[in-house]
This record gives structure tokens, C-alpha cells and sequence, in this order.
């Protein structure tokens, strides 16, 4: 009896990853999540939303009108909400991102990727003369319109923003769109963090159940940065940085940091697409954007994956 009822006690986390504006997934997922988990655990949670909350899909002003309406909604569950590089670019177009702190401007980042430019058609409307380089390919025009590696046609731009401009009803790569995004959703996108950690967090492993720390971040750590140098930077939200590697990498940024290996450090993110899970390192991205595939998350203890798509299922107790 004693250890169920310290398993009944430990915190629940859930991590949810990419939604790329699908609000209906968001609803039913939500819905999913609570049937899956203890109400009076589900009422004080802590909700890891892992990022990339634009773009791709119908509905991203329905999705952040759901996203910041959560905490009067639970005011007794904790949310965080990390920066995606999607929501990351959204932000720079909308003049969001505070200049870097050494005083330099965007342009140095601009410089940095110029041979992209054309290829990319990086916006150059109203407002692009301070606007970071991820926004200005956020708003842009791509010119080559068919995604090889996707093996569909982009939206728009390289990020796929088209669906973005329209959920706010305003055309593709208008500045329009900066007086139509509201307030609090411009303070949401403002507000994002770009790394959380979580001291305590209870997982059940092999090995039994384990009290680690964990590390939320959109994409994952490097492999050849030590783990302190890159969390410091993430914190600071260093706007100089042009690609923020943690936020946008690929293969740089899958495995567990070698550092960490060995160690009760979990690191979950979203980002690559994949629903993948090796140890401590969760990577919860099921959907990536795409309209027929579902979006999932992850309640710790458990390790248990929740999808949007979850039918018929029976209540908690």
C-alpha cells in the first residue's frame, strides 16, 4: 500500500511536442491527455510544451488563443512554453527579438547566409531594415516551390509560413500581419524560453524508478559544446546568434551529449519529425507538421505516449 501511494504522489510532467497550427489535434490530444491521467494529478501538473506551435498547419492564431488561455484555465498546473525555430522566425518577422546585446543589429546575420538569399527570396518589405534572419526567411517568398526532402511543395517560405499569415487573415509575406497578430499573442511569442530545467522529475526505468534532472529544449545540445557553456547561452536568448543550433540543428543535436551519458539527466525535445525514445533522451515530434500524421506527447512517470488520434479510451480513476 505504501508504494502505491508513493507512486499515486509523484509529479506528473507531460511534454507535448510540435503542434504546427492543427488546434483540433491540440483539442483532442488535450482531451486524451486528461483521460489518461489522474484528474487531481492532472489539475497540478507540470505541461512542457517543446515548441513549433506555427506554420504548416490551418489554425496557429486558434492555437495560441488555446495556449495562452491555459493558465486561467489550470491555475494550479505549471506551463512552459519553449521557443521552436519555427516560433523562433515567427517572432523576428514581427520585431519581437531584442536587438543582441553587444549593439551589432541583424545584419551580421544576414551577411552570414547570404549566398541563401536569392534562392530563399528572404522578405525585404516594411520593417525588414532590423528584422533578425529568421525572420526575414520566415516572411519570405521561396523560389524553389517543391520540398525534395519532404517530397511536398513549400508554403510559402522555407518555413512554410503561408497558413500562419492566413489563420491571421492577411496574405502570405504581408506586413500586415504585425498590426494583426494581437497583443497577447505577441507577448506569448515574446515570452518563449529557449531551455527549461527541472530538478526532481520522476521516470520509470529499467532499472526501477529513477528522480533525474530533466532538460526541455526545442531541438536538443550539441555534441562537441560542453553542456553548461550551451544551457548558459540558451538562457540568455542571445539574439546574435543567426542559427541557433539547439533550436534548428539536425543531426547535431539527436543523441544524448556524451557528457550527459551515464547520468540521471533526461533531455526531451520535439523538432526531428520522429517519435523516438533511447534512454533518457525523448525525442516526442511525431507529426512534424504534417496534416495525416498525429501530434503526441509524453507523461512522465510513465513514459507513456499520448496521441491525438487515441480513440475509445477509458477513463482514469
Amino acid at each position: 500500500m505504501r508504494k502505491e501511494e508513493a507512486k499515486v504522489e509523484e509529479r506528473v510532467v507531460i511534454c507535448i511536442g510540435d503542434i504546427h497550427g492543427y488546434h483540433t489535434k491540440l483539442q483532442n490530444l488535450w482531451s486524451n491527455l486528461q483521460t489518461h491521467t489522474n484528474p487531481s494529478q492532472f489539475s497540478t501538473a507540470l505541461i512542457i510544451f517543446l515548441g513549433d506551435y506555427c506554420d504548416r498547419g490551418p489554425d496557429t492564431k486558434r492555437v495560441i488563443d488555446f495556449l495562452v488561455s491555459l493558465p486561467s484555465i489550470y491555475p494550479e498546473q505549471t506551463h512552459v512554453f519553449l521557443a521552436g525555430n519555427h516560433d523562433f522566425a515567427f517572432a523576428g518577422f514581427l520585431g519581437l527579438l531584442p536587438n543582441p546585446p553587444d549593439g551589432s543589429g541583424f545584419r551580421a546575420g544576414w551577411r552570414e547566409y547570404a549566398q541563401s538569399e536569392e534562392r530563399e527570396g528572404w522578405y525585404d518589405g516594411l520593417g525588414f531594415e532590423n528584422m533578425h534572419l529568421q525572420g526575414r526567411r520566415w516572411g519570405g517568398n521561396i523560389r524553389v516551390k517543391f520540398n525534395s526532402v519532404k517530397g511536398i511543395d513549400y508554403m510559402g517560405s522555407i518555413y512554410d509560413a503561408s497558413p500562419t499569415f492566413e489563420s491571421y487573415g492577411v496574405p502570405h509575406a504581408s506586413s500586415d500581419l504585425m498590426k494583426a497578430v494581437p497583443d497577447d499573442h505577441k507577448k506569448f511569442l515574446a515570452d518563449l524560453v529557449w531551455v527549461h530545467e527541472e530538478d526532481n522529475v520522476a521516470v520509470e526505468t529499467s532499472e526501477g524508478l529513477k528522480h533525474c534532472k530533466l532538460i526541455a529544449v526545442h531541438g536538443g545540445l550539441q555534441q562537441d559544446k560542453p553542456v553548461n557553456e550551451q544551457l548558459n547561452v540558451l538562457k540568455a536568448r542571445d539574439t546574435s546568434i543567426s542559427k541557433v543550433e539547439c533550436l534548428s540543428g539536425r543531426k547535431t543535436i539527436w543523441d544524448m551529449p556524451e557528457e550527459l551519458k551515464g547520468t540521471s539527466t533526461v533531455v526531451v525535445s520535439g523538432h526531428h519529425g520522429k517519435l523516438h525514445i533511447d534512454g533518457l533522451r525523448l525525442i516526442i515530434d511525431e507529426g512534424g507538421g504534417y496534416k495525416d500524421k498525429p501530434v503526441a506527447a509524453i507523461i512522465l512517470p510513465s513514459l507513456k505516449i499520448v496521441r491525438d488520434t487515441d480513440l475509445n479510451i477509458a477513463p482514469v480513476s
